[in-house]
Protein backbone atom coordinates (compact mmCIF):
# COMPACT_ATOMS: atom_id res chain seq x y z
CA UNK A 1 0.00 0.00 0.00
CA UNK A 2 2.89 2.69 0.89
CA UNK A 3 4.27 2.03 -2.78
CA UNK A 4 0.97 2.47 -4.41
CA UNK A 5 0.43 5.90 -2.54
CA UNK A 6 4.00 7.17 -3.40
CA UNK A 7 3.50 5.91 -7.00
CA UNK A 8 -0.08 7.82 -6.91
CA UNK A 9 1.57 10.92 -5.80
CA UNK A 10 4.26 10.49 -8.23
CA UNK A 11 2.12 10.45 -10.94
CA UNK A 12 -0.55 13.06 -9.51
CA UNK A 13 1.76 15.97 -8.34
CA UNK A 14 4.79 14.71 -10.66
CA UNK A 15 3.15 15.75 -13.73
CA UNK A 16 2.50 19.75 -14.72
CA UNK A 17 -2.03 19.54 -14.63
CA UNK A 18 -1.44 18.26 -11.01
CA UNK A 19 1.65 20.24 -10.00
CA UNK A 20 -1.00 23.09 -9.43
CA UNK A 21 -1.43 24.27 -13.17
CA UNK A 22 -3.89 22.95 -15.17
CA UNK A 23 -1.15 24.02 -18.13
CA UNK A 24 2.28 25.63 -18.77
CA UNK A 25 3.07 24.19 -22.18
CA UNK A 26 6.27 22.94 -20.50
CA UNK A 27 5.15 19.37 -21.13
CA UNK A 28 5.28 20.23 -25.09
CA UNK A 29 8.16 19.29 -27.16
CA UNK A 30 10.18 22.30 -28.56
CA UNK A 31 13.47 22.72 -29.60
CA UNK A 32 14.97 25.81 -28.13
CA UNK A 33 14.82 29.31 -29.94
CA UNK A 34 11.84 27.74 -31.37
CA UNK A 35 8.26 27.43 -31.73
CA UNK A 36 4.99 25.61 -32.91
CA UNK A 37 2.46 27.37 -35.03
CA UNK A 38 0.39 24.43 -36.81
CA UNK A 39 2.65 24.25 -39.95
CA UNK A 40 4.24 20.94 -39.38
CA UNK A 41 0.35 19.19 -38.82
CA UNK A 42 -1.79 21.83 -40.39
CA UNK A 43 -5.20 19.19 -39.77
CA UNK A 44 -4.34 19.10 -35.93
CA UNK A 45 -6.42 22.10 -34.95
CA UNK A 46 -4.75 22.60 -31.84
CA UNK A 47 -2.57 20.91 -29.30
CA UNK A 48 -2.73 19.70 -25.72
CA UNK A 49 -0.87 21.08 -22.58
CA UNK A 50 -1.46 19.49 -19.55
CA UNK A 51 -5.51 19.16 -19.18
CA UNK A 52 -6.45 21.98 -21.27
CA UNK A 53 -6.36 21.87 -25.24
CA UNK A 54 -5.48 25.44 -27.55
CA UNK A 55 -7.11 25.86 -30.63
CA UNK A 56 -5.10 26.76 -33.69
CA UNK A 57 -5.65 26.76 -37.64
CA UNK A 58 -2.69 26.78 -40.18
CA UNK A 59 -3.83 27.21 -43.92
CA UNK A 60 -2.42 27.82 -47.27
CA UNK A 61 -3.53 30.61 -49.53
CA UNK A 62 -3.87 28.65 -52.86
CA UNK A 63 -3.68 31.88 -54.73
CA UNK A 64 -1.34 33.90 -53.21
CA UNK A 65 0.92 31.08 -51.66
CA UNK A 66 0.85 33.17 -48.28
CA UNK A 67 0.79 30.96 -45.24
CA UNK A 68 -1.80 32.28 -42.55
CA UNK A 69 -2.06 31.07 -38.81
CA UNK A 70 -4.46 31.56 -35.90
CA UNK A 71 -5.42 30.75 -32.34
CA UNK A 72 -2.95 29.32 -30.20
CA UNK A 73 0.50 28.45 -31.34
CA UNK A 74 3.68 27.88 -28.24
CA UNK A 75 7.52 29.16 -28.18
CA UNK A 76 10.33 29.47 -26.05
CA UNK A 77 11.60 32.20 -27.83
CA UNK A 78 13.58 35.21 -25.89
CA UNK A 79 13.95 37.99 -28.32
CA UNK A 80 12.74 41.25 -26.42
CA UNK A 81 14.29 43.77 -29.22
CA UNK A 82 14.13 42.55 -33.00
CA UNK A 83 10.78 45.01 -34.23
CA UNK A 84 7.90 43.84 -36.84
CA UNK A 85 6.31 40.75 -37.81
CA UNK A 86 9.17 38.44 -38.17
CA UNK A 87 9.27 38.39 -34.43
CA UNK A 88 5.62 37.70 -34.19
CA UNK A 89 6.32 34.49 -31.46
CA UNK A 90 8.46 36.33 -28.73
CA UNK A 91 6.78 37.67 -25.49
CA UNK A 92 8.09 40.33 -24.20
CA UNK A 93 8.96 38.75 -20.64
CA UNK A 94 11.62 37.32 -22.66
CA UNK A 95 11.01 33.09 -21.08
CA UNK A 96 8.02 31.68 -19.99
CA UNK A 97 5.98 32.40 -16.23
CA UNK A 98 6.88 28.71 -15.10
CA UNK A 99 9.89 27.19 -17.39
CA UNK A 100 10.96 27.50 -21.03
CA UNK A 101 7.69 27.44 -23.06
CA UNK A 102 4.75 29.51 -23.22
CA UNK A 103 1.73 29.83 -25.43
CA UNK A 104 1.41 32.49 -28.42
CA UNK A 105 -2.15 33.99 -28.90
CA UNK A 106 -2.89 35.60 -32.05
CA UNK A 107 -6.55 36.83 -32.92
CA UNK A 108 -6.86 36.34 -37.10
CA UNK A 109 -9.75 37.92 -39.42
CA UNK A 110 -8.36 36.01 -42.82
CA UNK A 111 -8.77 32.34 -41.44
CA UNK A 112 -11.03 33.44 -38.78
CA UNK A 113 -9.79 32.14 -36.11
CA UNK A 114 -9.96 33.01 -32.26
CA UNK A 115 -7.97 31.81 -29.88
CA UNK A 116 -9.94 29.38 -26.94
CA UNK A 117 -9.08 27.39 -24.85
CA UNK A 118 -11.25 23.82 -23.47
CA UNK A 119 -11.04 21.64 -20.33
CA UNK A 120 -12.56 18.48 -19.56
CA UNK A 121 -15.19 19.55 -17.47
CA UNK A 122 -16.25 22.68 -16.10
CA UNK A 123 -13.91 23.78 -13.26
CA UNK A 124 -13.60 27.01 -11.37
CA UNK A 125 -9.98 28.50 -12.12
CA UNK A 126 -7.49 30.14 -10.23
CA UNK A 127 -5.59 32.32 -12.03
CA UNK A 128 -3.54 32.85 -15.51
CA UNK A 129 -0.49 34.74 -16.33
CA UNK A 130 -0.52 37.27 -19.27
CA UNK A 131 2.01 40.04 -21.23
CA UNK A 132 2.51 41.12 -24.38
CA UNK A 133 4.67 39.34 -27.27
CA UNK A 134 7.61 41.63 -28.27
CA UNK A 135 6.04 42.50 -31.66
CA UNK A 136 3.07 44.02 -30.41
CA UNK A 137 4.78 45.77 -27.62
CA UNK A 138 7.52 47.73 -29.31
CA UNK A 139 4.81 49.10 -32.10
CA UNK A 140 3.18 50.36 -29.27
CA UNK A 141 6.00 52.12 -27.45
CA UNK A 142 6.89 53.24 -30.86
CA UNK A 143 5.19 53.02 -33.60
CA UNK A 144 6.24 50.87 -36.71
CA UNK A 145 7.90 52.65 -39.98
CA UNK A 146 4.93 52.53 -41.91
CA UNK A 147 2.81 54.43 -40.13
CA UNK A 148 0.29 51.87 -39.92
CA UNK A 149 0.19 51.11 -36.73
CA UNK A 150 0.58 54.24 -33.89
CA UNK A 151 2.66 55.17 -31.27
CA UNK A 152 0.15 54.72 -28.16
CA UNK A 153 -0.02 58.69 -26.35
CA UNK A 154 0.72 60.00 -29.91
CA UNK A 155 3.79 62.59 -30.21
CA UNK A 156 2.85 64.34 -27.35
CA UNK A 157 2.04 61.59 -24.58
CA UNK A 158 -1.46 62.61 -24.41
CA UNK A 159 -3.39 60.45 -26.71
CA UNK A 160 -5.72 58.01 -24.35
CA UNK A 161 -5.07 54.99 -26.38
CA UNK A 162 -5.39 51.55 -25.09
CA UNK A 163 -5.30 47.82 -25.70
CA UNK A 164 -7.31 45.25 -24.51
CA UNK A 165 -7.82 41.45 -23.74
CA UNK A 166 -11.23 40.25 -22.63
CA UNK A 167 -11.33 36.85 -21.68
CA UNK A 168 -15.32 35.38 -21.47
CA UNK A 169 -15.78 32.10 -19.51
CA UNK A 170 -18.54 29.16 -21.26
CA UNK A 171 -19.76 26.42 -19.07
CA UNK A 172 -20.50 23.03 -20.44
CA UNK A 173 -23.70 23.81 -22.28
CA UNK A 174 -22.43 26.44 -24.15
CA UNK A 175 -23.52 29.45 -22.19
CA UNK A 176 -21.51 32.28 -21.26
CA UNK A 177 -20.86 32.61 -17.23
CA UNK A 178 -19.17 36.01 -17.65
CA UNK A 179 -16.48 38.00 -18.97
CA UNK A 180 -13.67 40.09 -17.74
CA UNK A 181 -11.00 42.84 -19.27
CA UNK A 182 -7.33 42.92 -18.72
CA UNK A 183 -5.48 46.13 -20.17
CA UNK A 184 -2.56 45.18 -22.04
CA UNK A 185 -1.79 48.50 -22.19
CA UNK A 186 -3.47 51.55 -21.28
CA UNK A 187 -2.66 55.33 -21.45
CA UNK A 188 -5.80 57.06 -20.49
CA UNK A 189 -4.79 58.48 -17.09
CA UNK A 190 -4.66 62.02 -16.89
CA UNK A 191 -1.21 61.91 -15.10
CA UNK A 192 0.52 60.16 -17.56
CA UNK A 193 3.44 58.95 -15.80
CA UNK A 194 0.88 56.78 -14.90
CA UNK A 195 0.62 55.07 -18.77
CA UNK A 196 2.27 51.45 -19.02
CA UNK A 197 2.32 48.92 -21.19
CA UNK A 198 2.76 45.79 -19.96
CA UNK A 199 6.33 43.96 -19.90
CA UNK A 200 6.43 41.05 -18.03
CA UNK A 201 4.00 38.17 -16.81
CA UNK A 202 1.06 39.60 -14.79
CA UNK A 203 -1.56 37.09 -12.66
CA UNK A 204 -5.13 37.68 -13.66
CA UNK A 205 -7.75 36.48 -11.42
CA UNK A 206 -10.34 34.25 -13.10
CA UNK A 207 -12.49 33.22 -10.45
CA UNK A 208 -14.95 35.45 -11.32
CA UNK A 209 -16.07 33.42 -14.21
CA UNK A 210 -17.33 30.86 -12.54
CA UNK A 211 -17.46 27.16 -13.10
CA UNK A 212 -15.86 27.13 -17.12
CA UNK A 213 -15.32 24.25 -19.50
CA UNK A 214 -13.91 26.70 -21.95
CA UNK A 215 -12.52 30.14 -22.36
CA UNK A 216 -12.57 33.13 -25.57
CA UNK A 217 -9.95 35.30 -26.10
CA UNK A 218 -10.72 38.66 -27.96
CA UNK A 219 -8.53 42.24 -28.35
CA UNK A 220 -9.55 45.45 -29.04
CA UNK A 221 -7.80 48.42 -29.15
CA UNK A 222 -8.28 52.32 -29.39
CA UNK A 223 -6.17 52.21 -32.65
CA UNK A 224 -8.93 50.83 -34.88
CA UNK A 225 -9.98 51.77 -38.33
CA UNK A 226 -12.68 50.48 -41.06
CA UNK A 227 -10.33 47.06 -41.79
CA UNK A 228 -10.06 46.54 -38.05
CA UNK A 229 -7.42 46.58 -35.14
CA UNK A 230 -4.02 48.42 -36.30
CA UNK A 231 -2.62 47.17 -33.68
CA UNK A 232 -1.47 43.59 -33.90
CA UNK A 233 -4.00 41.00 -32.43
CA UNK A 234 -1.04 39.34 -30.18
CA UNK A 235 -0.91 37.85 -26.78
CA UNK A 236 0.98 35.93 -24.82
CA UNK A 237 0.23 33.35 -21.61
CA UNK A 238 1.96 30.88 -19.47
CA UNK A 239 0.33 28.84 -16.09
CA UNK A 240 -3.07 27.98 -16.01
CA UNK A 241 -4.32 27.08 -12.61
CA UNK A 242 -7.66 25.92 -11.05
CA UNK A 243 -8.61 27.11 -7.59
CA UNK A 244 -6.92 25.17 -4.52
CA UNK A 245 -10.34 23.20 -3.81
CA UNK A 246 -10.78 22.08 -7.80
CA UNK A 247 -6.77 20.74 -7.83
CA UNK A 248 -7.28 18.86 -4.84
CA UNK A 249 -10.67 17.44 -6.15
CA UNK A 250 -8.69 16.54 -9.60
CA UNK A 251 -5.75 15.13 -7.73
CA UNK A 252 -8.22 13.16 -5.68
CA UNK A 253 -10.25 11.95 -8.12
CA UNK A 254 -6.81 10.58 -10.11
CA UNK A 255 -5.89 8.75 -6.87
CA UNK A 256 -8.94 7.14 -6.30
CA UNK A 257 -8.71 5.60 -10.34
CA UNK A 258 -5.40 4.34 -9.96
CA UNK A 259 -6.53 2.39 -5.87
CA UNK A 260 -9.14 1.12 -8.00
CA UNK A 261 -7.06 -0.37 -10.29
CA UNK A 262 -4.60 -1.74 -8.65
CA UNK A 263 -7.47 -3.13 -5.88
CA UNK A 264 -8.96 -4.91 -9.36
CA UNK A 265 -5.69 -6.28 -10.55
CA UNK A 266 -5.47 -8.08 -6.60
CA UNK A 267 -2.42 -5.40 -5.37
CA UNK A 268 -1.39 -3.95 -2.37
Amino acid sequence: MKRLVALAFTLIFGSSAFAGSLADFDDLSLAAGSYWNGSADPGAGGFLSGLATFNNRYLIDLFSGWAFWGGWSYSNMTDTTTPGYGNQYSAIAGTGQSGTNYGVAYVDTYTPTTPSLTLPHAMTLDRAYFTNTTYTYLIMRDGDASGFSKKFGGTSGNDTDWFLLTITGQDDQGQTTGALDFYLADFRFPDNSQDYIIDGWTPVDLSGLGAVKSLLFTLTSSDSGAWGMNTPAYFAMDTLTPEPATLCLLAGGVGAVLLRRRSRHGGS
